[in-house]
Order: C-alpha cells, then sequence, then structure tokens
C-alpha cells in the first residue's frame, strides 16, 4: 500500500510539473543559477589546485627549506629582517646529519616580491633582461628536480676552482640562442664577464596566468662564481634533501637542533630561522581558497534561497488552486498522509530538476573556461556535483514541507466548497 501510494504521489506530480511548464521553469530558476554558480567556482578551484599541486612537486621531492625568515606566509617583521644571516658553513654542517642525503646552500639576485633579476645577459646583438641569478653547489643536481634539456651541471673541481660557466633556464637559452641554436659551449656575458654555457634547465611549471614563468629567465652559476659576481650577497638559502617522507618530522628536529647551537641560542629563545617546505605554499594556497570556498558558498545560497522562497511561493499558490481537487482526494479516502507527500514530492522534484539544470549549466561553462582559459584546467568535481544534487533535493524538502503540510490539514467540507 505504502508503494502504491508513493507512485501515485510521484505520478500526480509529475502530471502537475508537465501542466504548468513555464511556471515551473521560472519558480526553478534560483534553483538552476545557485546550483551552477557552485558547480562552476568548485571546478576553477580544482583546476587551481591541480596547478598548485603541480607546481609544488616541481620544487622538488624530500625536500626542507632554511632561511632567516618563511618568505611564504607573511611580510617579514623587523625583527626578522635583522636576523644573523645563515652562513656556507651551516649548510655544510647540515650534510652532517644521518637522514640527510644533500645539502645545497643558495645565494640568489632576485626580488622575491616581483619574481624578477636585475642583470642583464648578452650575446652578441641578442639580449635578455632582468635574469635571475642564482649560486649553488654541485649538490643541486640531488636537491632539484628540474631536469636538463641539454648538457650538464657543474663538476666539484669546477666549483672549487670558481670557474666561469653557467648553466642557463629555458627562456633565457631561447632568447640567447634563437631559432634551435645550440647553446652548449658557446660563451654569454653576465656583468662585464664572459661565462661557458654548459647546461639548459627544462621549462619549469607556472601555478597561475598564463605566459612565461620568471623562473625560466635565470642563470645558475657554482656558489663560488656566484661570488665573483655578487660578493656583497652573502645571506645563504639551505635547501635540505632528506632520505624518506616517513622522516620529515625527525630531520627537521634534527636541522633545528644544530642551527640553534651552531648559531648560540638559549634554551628560552626562539628560533631566529625558518625551516619550512614546499608544503607551507600548499598551507598558504589553502588558506586563500578557504576564503575563495565561503564566498562560493555566499554567492550560491543567494541564488538557492531565492529559489528556495520562489518554490514555497508557487507551492502555496497551487495549494490554493488546487483546493477542490485536494478536498476531493480526501472525499474518497485520501490521508493527511498522501496529501503531504504528494506536495512535498512536487516540491523536491521541483528542486531535483533545477539542480540537474544547474548541474548540466555548470558542466558546460566548466568546459567552456578549460578551453578559454587554458591555464587555468578547470575540472569538474564530482563530489560538488553530488553534494549539490542532494542540497537542491533539500531545497525542495524544507521550502516545500510548509505548503504541504497546509495542503493536508485543509478540511474537506470547506475544501470541496471552494471555488
Amino acid at each position: 500500500m505504502k508503494i502504491s501510494h508513493s507512485s501515485e504521489s510521484v505520478k500526480l506530480a509529475l502530471e502537475t510539473l508537465r501542466k504548468n511548464k513555464l511556471r515551473s521553469g521560472l519558480t526553478i530558476l534560483g534553483i538552476t543559477i545557485g546550483i551552477s554558480t557552485v558547480i562552476l567556482i568548485s571546478s576553477a578551484i580544482n583546476g587551481l589546485n591541480t596547478n598548485i599541486n603541480t607546481f609544488v612537486s616541481s620544487l622538488g621531492t624530500n625536500d626542507l627549506w632554511v632561511f632567516r625568515f618563511e618568505p611564504f606566509a607573511k611580510r617579514p617583521t623587523t625583527e626578522e629582517l635583522n636576523r644573523k644571516q645563515l652562513t656556507y658553513e651551516d649548510g655544510i654542517a647540515l650534510r652532517s646529519l644521518p637522514h640527510v642525503v644533500a645539502v645545497d646552500p643558495e645565494l640568489t639576485d632576485q626580488n622575491f616580491q616581483t619574481g624578477l633579476g636585475a642583470v642583464s645577459l648578452k650575446r652578441g646583438k641578442y639580449k635578455v633582461l632582468n635574469t635571475n641569478l642564482t649560486g649553488a653547489t654541485s649538490a643541486v643536481k640531488e636537491t632539484t628536480d628540474v631536469p636538463l634539456v641539454e648538457g650538464r651541471m657543474w663538476t666539484e673541481r669546477e666549483e672549487e676552482h670558481a670557474a666561469n660557466v653557467v648553466v642557463l633556464g629555458h627562456d633565457a637559452a631561447a632568447d640567447l640562442f634563437p631559432g634551435g641554436e645550440d647553446p652548449i659551449g658557446k660563451d654569454v656575458e653576465c656583468t662585464g664577464e664572459i661565462f661557458t654555457v654548459i647546461g639548459v634547465l627544462d621549462k619549469q611549471p607556472r601555478p597561475f596566468g598564463s605566459g612565461r614563468n620568471p623562473q625560466d629567465n635565470s642563470a645558475f652559476f657554482p656558489v663560488s662564481t656566484f661570488h665573483k659576481i655578487h660578493p656583497e650577497i652573502k645571506d645563504f638559502w639551505i635547501v635540505v634533501k632528506y632520505d624518506d617522507p616517513k622522516n620529515k618530522a625527525l630531520v627537521v628536529e634534527e636541522v633545528r637542533d644544530l642551527l640553534r647551537v651552531r648559531r648560540g641560542l638559549r634554551a628560552n629563545q626562539d628560533d631566529n630561522f625558518a625551516i619550512f617546505g614546499p608544503d607551507s605554499l600548499t598551507r598558504l594556497w589553502n588558506q586563500l581558497t578557504g576564503g575563495l570556498f565561503i564566498f562560493m558558498v555566499a554567492v550560491s545560497s543567494v541564488g538557492l534561497i531565492v529559489g528556495g522562497v520562489g518554490v514555497m511561493n508557487i507551492m502555496l499558490v497551487s495549494v490554493t488552486e488546487r483546493t477542490r481537487e485536494i478536498g476531493i482526494r480526501k472525499a474518497i479516502g485520501a490521508t493527511k498522509r498522501n496529501i503531504l507527500l504528494q506536495f512535498t514530492v512536487e516540491a523536491i522534484m521541483l528542486c531535483c530538476v533545477g539542480g540537474v539544470l544547474g548541474i548540466l549549466a555548470g558542466s558546460i561553462f566548466t568546459l567552456i573556461l578549460h578551453f578559454a582559459v587554458a591555464f587555468l584546467h578547470a575540472a569538474l568535481s564530482m563530489v560538488w556535483v553530488v553534494v549539490s544534487f542532494v542540497v537542491a533535493c533539500g531545497i525542495g524538502l524544507v521550502f516545500g514541507i510548509y505548503p504541504a503540510w497546509k495542503a493536508a490539514n485543509l478540511d474537506p467540507i470547506e475544501a470541496l466548497r471552494y471555488e
């Protein structure tokens, strides 16, 4: 009996929707807009998350970075900027730790806010501006996951003798040696000195935007050679590669303990350095997307609430219009539960249709966004598709229950008299 009453309620609800196509369509418009907004924004966030994860993976696996302060977290304070700089010897000392595979103390000539350098590279009539310069040890081969597309990195002997060799970033090499010319063994000029190109790095991923990655306009030198170019730069950035991800916490503590001893910190003093990794970027991004998620919920909620109010309003109108029908149904044996179920199912089905249309519209917009803004990599999230559909059905239940209750509690005699 329950099954027959349920199926009858569904049939009646479908018949009512078919009779009032335009009204039903306008009623669910708010639901459709709200759901499509959820789908579109969640797809954009999903694509951005993919970009960030790819970018973070490119920064190195099992890597830790040590610097005077954490550059990704916040604007450095005056106290942080005045901290004692890390030294080359600090980096070499970290190589003695048991779980450390390699350590690369690096020096950089780059504006971290703009991502640009202040030096030009020249080769004949060709010139590259705003090149980032980095000095590193031969251990950079082990700590950095960016592969070479041509040539090699420098050797320990070249580092010891401060050889005038350079490894170019992808874009710097392409601009200085256009037309597919092989740069290996050729000379380039930097700060008035001549350097021989021994390698070219592969193109690095760009987390946001299109166009070139500033990190591809770069030049890498042995750290001793870098000292000849910029003897005034002594602020080392230390890259530590450890053996196994499960040992990360242990390695962090070992690095912290060793540096605290080397920097003469007492037990009651805070660290005057920062240890962080690629996951710091992930945490920062998650904080940003948290705000974007709140914005998404706020925007979509407006559409969903408007749609829910519209559903309730139309359902109340429908109850008034069908008062005599309700009276007849009750007169021939329909119970309050039957009427309640019929109108509740009708409201839920309205919102379900709106949810489906919203998901389809959001999917189409996501597809357009994916191809129109290629760098975004917008991708449909099945989790949010399911959540959106469930929310749409929930809206129908919440906003449809009162009209259904009102219809179920109509007096059958008064309903039959209604004209």
